[in-house]
C-alpha cells in the first residue's frame, strides 16, 4: 500500500512542477516581466491550468499526510534516543574516585583523556 502511495505522490509531483511551468507569469514579483497590467486589474480569471494545479496540489497534500500516517503505523514503539541510549550503557558506569587529598587537573590540549589525579 505504502508503495503504491508513494508512486502517486511522485507522479503528482513531477505533473504538478509540468504544469506550473506551463503556466503563464502574471507578478513580476523578482521585477522579471510578466503580463501587461496585472497588477493594476483585479483578480484574474480562473484558467484551466490554475483549477488544474489546484487540484495536484490538493491531490499532493492529501497523500503527503497519507505517507505520514503509513510511516507512524509502521514505526515501532521505541523513540530513536530510546536506541541511543542503549548503546551508551558503558559510560553510565560509576566513576572511581579519586584518592583523598589529591587533585584533578584537567587533561593537555592534545589530550583527550579525562580528569587525571595529579601526583605530589
Amino acid at each position: 500500500m505504502e508503495n503504491v502511495v508513494l508512486i502517486i505522490h511522485l507522479l503528482l509531483a513531477l505533473a504538478l512542477i509540468g504544469v506550473v511551468l506551463m503556466q503563464r507569469s502574471e507578478g513580476g514579483g523578482l521585477g522579471m516581466g510578466g503580463g501587461g497590467g496585472g497588477a493594476v486589474s483585479g483578480r484574474a480569471a480562473a484558467t484551466a491550468l490554475g483549477k488544474v494545479t489546484w487540484i495536484l496540489a490538493i491531490g499532493f497534500i492529501i497523500t503527503s499526510i497519507s505517507l505520514t500516517i503509513i510511516a507512524a503505523d509502521k514505526s515501532s514503539d521505541s523513540s530513536v534516543l530510546d536506541r541511543v541510549g542503549a548503546g551508551s550503557a558503558a559510560s553510565d558506569a560509576p566513576a572511581t574516585e579519586a584518592p583523598a587529598g589529591s587533585e584533578l587537573l584537567p587533561p593537555s590540549a592534545g589530550d583527550s583523556a579525562p580528569l587525571v589525579p595529579r601526583a605530589d
